[in-house]
């Protein structure tokens, strides 16, 4: 089946709704995990991170890719630049940048989550959106692409592979920088 992809436009919303689910994704989560300091995390819900989600679509630039398959979505990657998802930079986690700078240097971007429908689990469609995600980095003048993967996972269909396998990103190409908890190395691709 052939895979298209697009980026996360406000007119999508209903195809990255439908694909979600009335969970949101990962537990209520609709992809705000690293947008949200753990305090109000702690204090949100499923439907505050749906409207929020929905509010930074609608504010533009897309913040990530939808991967279509016979006219349905079946794969999310959230990519953008790293200042957009503050708690992706933070001091304490794997996925710190190795220069403090890149934090907010909008040439520096971070493939932080995915999503993929249960039934389009095990197809590729990571590697898909990797590849798509790379481009839409370099049409909008991105210097660098970063992600934090994990190594090993006991099933390519896990819902714990929202940060992606890293297979996939040295597949594309990414090299590891460093590797700060182990079997989750931040890896980079120089455009």
């Amino acid at each position: 089946m052939s895979t298209t992809i697009a980026p996360l436009a406000p007119e999508l919303w209903a195809d990255f709704e439908d694909l979600f689910g009335k969970q949101g994704a990962c537990y209520g989560c609709w992809c705000t995990y690293f947008r949200l300091a753990p305090a109000a995390r702690r204090g949100s819900d499923k439907q505050r991170n749906r409207d929020l989600i929905k509010t930074r679509i609608e504010a533009g630039p897309p913040p990530g890719l939808l991967a279509f398959e016979g006219g349905q979505a079946v794969g999310w990657m959230q990519i953008g630049p790293r200042a957009d998802v503050p708690e992706w930079n933070n001091r304490g986690r794997g996925s710190a940048p190795v220069d403090p700078s890149d934090a907010s240097d909008p040439g520096v971007w971070a493939i932080s989550c995915f999503f993929i429908r249960a039934n389009a689990r095990g197809r590729g469609i990571s590697h898909r959106l990797v590849e798509g995600g790379i481009a839409f980095a370099r049409q909008n003048k991105a210097r660098l692409v970063e992600a934090c993967p994990i190594d090993v996972s006991r099933d390519s269909r896990s819902i714990g592979l929202f940060v992606g396998s890293s297979r996939v990103f040295e597949k594309a190409g990414f090299d590891r920088l460093v590797e700060r908890k182990a079997g989750r190395p931040l890896m980079r691709l120089v455009l």
